[in-house]
């Protein structure tokens, strides 16, 4: 890991991280002890989560598959993570070579992995900035010297939405992004609810308020207004293990996460 440019009071190794905890539940290395004993306490109160991490990846690879097929050539993803291979322009790039692929993140933790990651990756940058600050994204000059606003781009958002608090108005900054995007541009997103969770949601929220980030549940209506000036591909608003699945795979499980994506009209 490459932390040495970064101050370590950014780097709050004590305090849990939202990345790292997910980079755990992934199975990745990338994480602290107070990392692995909150992720941990989120298992006690959610013990499928360490399965609904892995299709919520998996919903990033079918739908980042799902938009280069459409035709889809650049793509920006906002709130990327610590990176876990295949990551989005892995995927893309195999399907279509010289897919131009925007990581977007404000989190010096991320960004300091991703420098690692990313060195001699072609067509793939990274951009440290903030969600909450659209302009700053739709400005910053690794995302304008790599996106053609005038052609079709796909905004991803994997579980970022809920870490945007409703004073911090998630639709909001998804409506600026949205605006700037040409017609035939696809917005994916996956976002966490307690909606039919039979598992103490709420203990885990509890626990995101010791971390970096707090947690913001959210319900579907909520979840399906911020695909406002996008209209749903099917099968719509599901959840994240339900968005066209593998058809060998039989009856996909529910999880608290929702997942879909849109085009721009």
């Amino acid at each position: 890991m490459v932390f040495e440019s970064i101050p370590p009071d950014l780097l709050y190794t004590n305090r849990p991280h939202p990345a790292r905890i997910y980079d755990y539940f992934l199975g990745g290395r990338d994480n602290y002890e107070v990392d692995r004993f909150a992720a941990e306490e989120i298992m006690l109160a959610l013990p499928r989560i360490y399965e609904a991490a892995r299709a919520n990846r998996e919903f990033l690879h079918r739908v980042v598959r799902t938009v280069v097929d459409a035709g889809v050539r650049q793509i920006i993803d906002i709130g990327t993570g610590i990176p876990t291979s295949p990551n989005t322009h892995e995927v893309a790039q195999a399907l279509a070579p010289g897919t131009r692929v925007v990581y977007v993140d404000n989190d010096p933790v991320v960004q300091a992995h991703a420098d690692a990651r990313l060195i001699g990756a072609r067509d793939t940058v990274f951009a440290r900035a903030d969600f909450r600050e659209p302009r700053d994204i739709l400005e910053h000059p690794a995302v304008t010297s790599m996106i053609d606003f005038s052609r079709p781009v796909a905004l991803i958002l994997i579980a970022i939405l809920h870490f945007i608090t409703e004073l911090e108005d998630p639709g909001r900054c998804i409506g600026e992004l949205g605006a700037a995007l040409a017609p035939g541009s696809y917005l994916a997103l996956s976002h966490a609810t307690d909606d039919g969770v039979t598992d103490d949601a709420q203990a885990a929220v509890k626990i995101f308020t010791q971390a970096t980030t707090p947690l913001t549940l959210r319900h579907r209506p909520q979840v399906l207004e911020l695909f406002d000036g996008f209209e749903l591909l099917a099968p719509g608003l599901v959840t994240v293990a339900q968005w066209r699945p593998d058809p060998a795979g039989g009856e996909p499980p529910r999880f608290g996460i929702y997942a879909g994506a849109g085009i721009k009209k």
